[in-house]
């Protein structure tokens, strides 16, 4: 997936908004004023997501996935990945297939915390 895929595919979600609390770089999808992606728009381009509830969990995805998946800065106790959108070669990419459903995923782990009147 590209970039402007996974930004196209996060504000579809319901209750999406497009925010940049880090300037035009950072592009951080909310719902109910919660962060699920952190979509980097540098090169390389990437995108953080909530990746399991603890770091123990998160790492199971940057086991299958060494050289595109990392811990995500400052997040990264919390469960937060950070996902590469480009890698050196096509199979160190994580499969656009699965980068979508750990994008639902992300989505629906906010959505789960979130109090019910400020869900979508």
């Amino acid at each position: 997936m590209t970039v402007e895929d996974v930004i196209a595919y996060c504000l579809a979600k319901p209750g999406a908004e497009e925010t940049y609390p880090f300037g035009d770089h950072v592009l951080v999808a909310k719902v109910g004023g919660k962060a699920f992606a952190f979509i980097g728009q540098d090169d390389p381009p990437s995108v953080g997501l909530k990746c399991g509830a603890t770091e123990e969990e998160a790492a199971e995805l940057r086991a299958r996935h060494p050289s595109a998946v990392s811990v995500m800065a400052y997040l990264g106790r919390y469960g937060w990945n950070s996902v590469a959108l480009t890698a050196g070669a096509a199979s160190a990419a994580v499969p656009p297939a699965e980068l979508a459903e750990l994008l639902d995923a992300s989505y629906d782990a906010v959505v789960a915390k979130l109090p019910k009147s400020r869900r979508p």
